[in-house]
Parts: structure tokens; C-alpha cells; sequence
């Protein structure tokens, strides 16, 4: 949290954050788990793609 200097940067990315999040953690329950964490580990690198 330190490297956001201003507020609204830190509400704005945790708003993003969070709508990803629950999107993601919504779907758990329709897949089984190693369908569900390949693609969470998808969607995580693209996030992280993205993000860099």
C-alpha cells in the first residue's frame, strides 16, 4: 500500500482489484478444483501482463 501515493490511486486499483477477485472466486464453485486453479493461474498472468 506504500507505493501509492495518492488515495483515489489506492481506491481505484483496490475497486479493480476486488471486481476481479469476486469474479474469479464466483466461479469456483461451477468448476472443480485443478479446473479452477489452471484458470485462476491463467487469468493471473494476464493480469500480471497487463499490470507490467
Amino acid at each position: 500500500m506504500a507505493k501509492f501515493r495518492d488515495i483515489k490511486t489506492l481506491q481505484k486499483f483496490a475497486s479493480v482489484h476486488t471486481s476481479i477477485h469476486n469474479h474469479f472466486n464466483l466461479e469456483r464453485h461451477l468448476n472443480r478444483r485443478g479446473i479452477f486453479k489452471q484458470n485462476r493461474s491463467v487469468a493471473l498472468a494476464e493480469w500480471r501482463q497487463l499490470a507490467a
